[in-house]
């Protein structure tokens, strides 16, 4: 999620790059979602309008099954058809996600253990860097896939650690032929979920992919005062309530290019890696930043200072030992942040496919 600070390890033999170009221009949306999301609504504009609101809840653990075939006759919108006739049906030429992509993402995510791998959590920084690279004042940028696309912001420092994963997920959408700025967000959900006593994030499918690189210095820094971080994610829609609970997806992550000493690097950002808990919110307050050899845990510049900040250390204290209230304001923050820069057209005609994601396993082991 923060830049210069979490970098997965090689993770697959991979294939060649799909080649990838624009799709449809998409509209400018100066403004948060809040402001476009008034007036007449759709019905799946008025869930998302419940869900940030807080009157409906951000997880959904309804799951359905595959249908037997996906065709031009079936009616569930989350089915992937194949054929180039049926992909004419769909806006932008995309096919949706599905179960199809679902059980191809698991595969990649989820390890041996049946914890979530390195692939699973450069998913869900990917689904940050994607996203946040927007604020309230850009007419593009936000959750369009332009990092999976062919815009160079690949090569950017902030997104250093990523390119293992942009070909994983290259090579999804070469095969299933889906929409670069879904797959990410998905992809993102998907990986939360695949990680044991992850929260099944409400999924909405149906963005324009990106025609062109997200702006630069949206992205936050490791080393940045709280002030600045908290003002950051303001201008994007965030309280710091929501940053504290966003923050908590470094439970899964690693560190590689804060202090790239040998014996740091590659140090777990909790004690319980590959578990996503909340034992990241206790190690943060309880070890120093950074980190040393005997240090079981690396603590980010960024996340210390903001855990004893005035403005968050009270919900950051309150997540310690609470799973669901995590679960619950980090499944809210992240359905805001998977729909940065969507315009009210675009939110009123998205379709809800959390049903397609894996099972929650809020037990574990």
């Amino acid at each position: 999620m923060l830049h210069n600070s979490v970098r997965l390890l090689p993770v697959l033999a991979l294939s060649l790059l799909a080649s990838a170009g624009p799709l449809e221009t998409r509209e400018p949306v100066p403004g948060i979602i809040d402001d476009i999301l008034t007036g007449i609504l759709s019905g799946v504009g008025q869930l998302i309008k419940d869900v940030l609101s807080g009157a409906k809840s951000a997880i959904d653990d309804t799951k359905s099954n595959k249908p037997i075939t996906c065709s031009i006759f079936t009616t569930d919108k989350c089915c992937v058809c194949k054929s180039t006739s049926q992909r004419s049906l769909y806006s932008h030429t995309n096919m949706r996600i599905g179960w199809d992509v679902s059980a191809e993402l698991t595969k990649l995510f989820v390890h041996p253990n049946l914890t979530c791998n390195d692939n699973a959590r450069a998913a869900v920084r990917m689904g940050f860097h994607d996203a946040g690279a927007w604020d309230q004042d850009q007419t593009h940028g936000g959750a369009d896939g332009s990092l999976l696309m062919d815009f160079g912001e690949i090569d950017r420092l902030e997104n250093k650690g990523l390119e293992s994963i942009r070909l994983v997920l290259r090579d999804v959408q070469a095969k299933y032929k889906v929409g670069y700025a879904d797959l990410v967000q998905y992809a993102h959900n998907h990986a939360s979920i695949s990680c044991p006593k992850g929260p099944r994030v409400r999924t909405f499918v149906g963005r324009k992919d990106a025609t062109q690189a997200a702006p630069n210095d949206l992205l936050p820094d490791t080393h940045a005062p709280a002030d600045d971080l908290i003002a950051l994610f303001e201008r994007k829609g965030f309280t710091p309530h929501d940053l504290a609970a966003l923050l908590g997806a470094h439970s899964t992550a690693r560190q590689r290019f804060v202090d790239p000493a040998p014996e740091i690097s590659g140090k777990p950002l909790d004690t319980t890696i590959g578990v996503w808990d909340v034992e990241f919110y206790n190690d943060t307050l309880n070890n120093p930043s950074g980190a040393t050899p005997e240090q079981e845990v690396f603590v980010l510049p960024s996340d210390k200072v903001l855990s004893v900040h005035p403005k968050v250390n009270k919900e950051w204290k309150s997540f310690v030992g609470d799973q669901q209230h995590w679960n619950e304001d980090y499944a809210k923050a992240y359905v805001r942040m998977s729909l940065t820069g969507v315009t009210k057209d675009q939110l009123n005609k998205l379709v809800d496919c959390t049903r397609t994601l894996p099972a929650s396993r809020r037990i574990f082991p």
